[in-house]
């Protein structure tokens, strides 16, 4: 007999044990040498070149050339036609990335380890604010500064990452929380916390004070440095949490910019996708909804281990930004979660609303039943590639996912509906 609370009792666990470390940068042909330099992989679920949306396009021919395969985009775009490029979804090879989501062969990844299950997730590194890759942006200047995260930053902080027994990304989460970041749209405290910690030993195990100095400078004056390592948090949390038999849970949420899509941990790596919806929120000045491109990227992860648009009522400060009417209504969408997820979680608090925990575990029948959707908070990017953001605000997963996938779900275990 098919027992949905019993294994989701299991996944709700596994959830909650599940400690994320950064272990140390690695590239991606280290860890996928099976996947030669004309594989690029892409946030969200498949789709092929005539399918993706502008700035997924800009991204992809910036990879080609960083890949050094053309010179041009046009003569990159030529190897797309001759269907000498191959896509693949960055969760298909146990990693994410944010907006476009490109990794391409050389990129340096952060490795993050669950250290209660032995699984590894991976993420590239934040290439900061303004004109890059994961908008599209694709000019000398972005694949200047790729080229330096790849040579000079990725080797230093790996070099300090293996003098330690890695940084505990649970720990800094949650104080981070406290302190009034929700890891989508604010990651300052956690970005605080990560430099407090790495610092140091940057300044000691840096023999050439140039290289101490852009490094440190770089990772500083990043506001946004910790989302990439969230985000590598969450797939390395949530991995484990795929193949439980019965389980109703959302194991992954992902956008490509044309389609929104969603796994479930008992139907394993397959897709439940609709078109994706185009966020509401406030814009910077001088654009508009009609800039906007619809939602992407694999950010979403987030909120899929309960923080992001889960836990903004722990973040008053973004509220504003992301275009929620008050921090009551802030409150209200974190309170609204927790009627469609398993629980509160036990170690990551809310200290400003009485220390609940962040509701954990979305679950699509719950999620069919009340009608609720996940809140995601995200950023808004320019339908052109290479603009980059421009404004920020809040999102829903198209409903048609949930009940796409609780009808696989049924059929699968053959519940009658």
């Amino acid at each position: 007999m098919l027992r949905i609370s019993s294994a989701n009792r299991v996944a709700f666990e596994r959830i909650n044990a599940g400690e994320p470390v950064l272990r140390r940068v690695r590239y991606r042909h280290e860890i996928l040498p099976e996947l030669d330099r004309t594989v690029l992989l892409h946030a969200g679920p498949p789709l092929i070149w005539n399918e993706m949306c502008g700035p997924l396009r800009g991204a992809v021919l910036g990879a080609i050339r960083f890949e050094g395969l053309a010179e041009t985009d046009a003569q990159a775009e030529a190897l797309i036609s001759k269907g000498d490029i191959s896509f693949i979804p960055n969760h298909a090879m146990g990693a994410v990335g944010p907006m476009t989501g490109i990794i391409s062969y050389s990129m340096p990844l952060l490795e993050v380890e669950n250290a209660a299950f032995g699984n590894k997730a991976y993420c590239t590194i934040n290439e900061g604010l303004g004109k890059v890759m994961r908008f599209g942006a694709n000019d000398e200047e972005v694949l200047a500064r790729l080229r330096w995260i790849r040579d000079e930053l990725a080797p230093a902080l790996d070099t300090v990452l293996g003098r330690t027994n890695g940084i505990r990304l649970k720990v800094l989460i949650a104080r981070a929380l406290a302190m009034g970041d929700e890891f989508h749209q604010r990651n300052i405290a956690a970005s605080s916390l990560f430099c407090r910690d790495v610092f140091p030993l940057l300044s000691r195990e840096l023999d050439d004070r140039m290289v101490l100095q852009r490094v440190s400078t770089f990772i500083s004056e990043n506001e946004q440095w910790f989302l990439n390592l969230a985000m590598a948090a969450g797939k390395a949390t949530m991995d484990p949490v795929r193949n439980i038999h019965g389980s109703t849970v959302v194991t992954a949420m992902a956008r490509n910019g044309t389609n929104f899509g969603i796994q479930v941990s008992s139907l394993g790596d397959r897709w439940f996708e609709a078109p994706v919806l185009e966020p509401r929120g406030l814009y910077f000045p001088g654009y508009s909804k009609e800039d906007a491109n619809p939602d992407i990227g694999d950010s979403t992860i987030i909120e899929t281990f309960g923080l992001g648009g889960m836990v903004m009522g722990a973040a008053p400060a973004v509220t504003r930004f992301v275009g929620a009417d008050s921090v009551e209504a802030a409150y209200s969408y974190t309170r609204d979660m927790g009627e469609i997820t398993l629980g509160p979680s036990p170690h990551y608090l809310l200290p400003n609303m009485d220390f609940i925990g962040a509701p954990t575990g979305i679950d699509i029948v719950k999620v069919v039943e009340t009608g609720l959707l996940p809140v995601i908070n995200t950023g808004i990017a320019h339908r052109n590639p290479g603009v980059g953001q421009v404004g920020a605000g809040i999102v829903s997963p198209p409903m048609k996912c949930f009940e796409d996938a609780l009808r696989a779900f049924a059929i699968h275990h053959g519940i009658e509906s």
